[in-house]
């Protein structure tokens, strides 16, 4: 990862870039330690879109970082962009994305905020929601929906058609000849726009965020501010060890799943993400990847992670079931989350099972892994999709895995 000299060591931990480099007048270093001589709360940002209902491991990355500056004393400013999702980032996509109603976009962003921990006290979430004076949360729309032509104007007035196209998914697009809808270069400036109206210090985002912070750089110039500095992320990978977690990929891990759903993914991560995973997800020491054998940090990750989001006790719990599952004692194995039949008209299949329950997108994707030998029912693989369950009884009380990401208990 990036090394910063002289930032603290809560911060240093993790962070792919920051920006302005070290070779300005001002680095990000001088403006925490000025900050902490003169006892200033930095404004450190974060903008989520409520485009999707669920956030996973890899948004936890950022969210982590914000709470250790409200840990050393500074002010979160957590944007929900509910004006911009209906936009939707065209960051990562290769088409313009579909627009979402404000009703959508609502309902979103109380699922976000509660995964977030809000209304729990802050030793058991994510972000610090107590303490008032460490968290402002605001909503764009507060400052978006009221900019009349003339603002969204002047907005596009300070930036060009050359600089969006530098934009690397812009410039793919482009030259490929896939088409940019005007409303998409708005996007960025909007993001940007976001910076000026809560006059932020600092913005986190991934890696792939960095012209969209940049532009907020360049506005706040334009309207007499500050320049906000940068702070990168990685991106983390998914499951699959190859593409970035995303639900699209179908390799996440996700805040809200049961507890030993989230451990029993996180001990089966290939070794190639151990290194990063421990960094990003961990605060455990790194000197402990050098001593150990993969397996054991895997378990090790595993329990961290799952303790980090429910308790440790409900971690140690997960891990037991997780070693009873792998020794075929499936009497013995607790809390199980279970899902229901009652929806189901027997006879059945059991690739339409599976996809009935919403367990997998399509009845050929169930069809796949079935043949694949990544399912199974107490412990005992199953192979044939074309098996039919004549009724309930089949099935109720049984155990389902479904490879690394799925168990779930059958009930009536």
């Amino acid at each position: 990862m990036f090394e910063i000299p002289m930032l603290p060591k809560w911060l240093n931990r993790g962070i792919e870039e920051c920006f302005p480099t070290q070779n300005s007048d001002k680095t990000l270093s001088d403006c925490i330690n000025n900050a902490y001589k003169n006892s200033k709360k930095l404004r450190v940002k974060l903008g989520i879109d409520p485009t999707g209902t669920d956030i996973h491991l890899g948004h936890s990355i950022l969210f982590k970082k914000l709470r250790a500056f409200q840990d050393n004393g500074h002010t979160a400013v957590l944007i929900i962009g509910d004006f911009t999702a209906q936009i939707g980032d065209p960051t990562g996509k290769n088409k313009t994305r579909i627009q979402l109603s404000e009703q959508q976009v609502k309902e979103n962003a109380k699922t976000y905020l509660t995964q977030l921990g809000f209304g729990k006290p802050s030793n058991e979430s994510i972000l610090d929601f107590d303490s008032k004076d460490k968290i402002e949360i605001r909503y764009n729309s507060e400052w978006l929906k009221g900019l009349d032509l003339n603002s969204i104007i002047e907005l596009m007035g300070s930036s060009t058609v050359s600089q969006m196209l530098s934009k690397e998914d812009f410039n793919k697009r482009y030259n490929s000849q896939i088409p940019i809808a005007l409303h998409e270069f708005l996007y960025p400036l909007l993001q940007g726009y976001d910076s000026v109206a809560v006059n932020s210090d600092i913005e986190l985002g991934g890696t792939d965020q960095k012209f969209n912070i940049a532009i907020g750089r360049d506005l706040q110039r334009y309207f007499k501010q500050k320049p906000q500095y940068g702070i990168l992320l990685p991106i983390l990978t998914g499951l699959d060890g190859i593409k970035k977690m995303s639900k699209s990929e179908s390799n996440t891990i996700g805040l809200s799943e049961d507890p030993l759903s989230m451990y029993s993914k996180l001990e089966k991560v290939p070794d190639n993400l151990i290194p990063s995973y421990f960094e990003l997800l961990t605060e455990l020491d790194l000197d402990l990847i050098k001593e150990k054998s993969p397996r054991d940090l895997q378990r090790r990750m595993a329990f961290e992670v799952t303790s980090l989001f429910h308790g440790k006790e409900e971690a140690l719990k997960a891990q037991s079931n997780c070693e009873k599952l792998f020794l075929g004692l499936k009497e013995k194995v607790e809390d199980i989350p279970e899902i229901s039949l009652k929806e189901i008209r027997f006879p059945v299949k059991f690739f339409y099972l599976l996809s009935a329950l919403n367990l997998f997108k399509s009845s050929s994707e169930s069809k796949r892994l079935i043949k694949g030998g990544g399912v199974k029912i107490d412990s005992e693989k199953v192979i044939e999709p074309d098996m039919v369950f004549n009724s309930k009884q089949d099935l109720v009380g049984k155990i389902l895995q479904i490879g690394k990401k799925i168990t779930k208990r059958f009930e009536n």
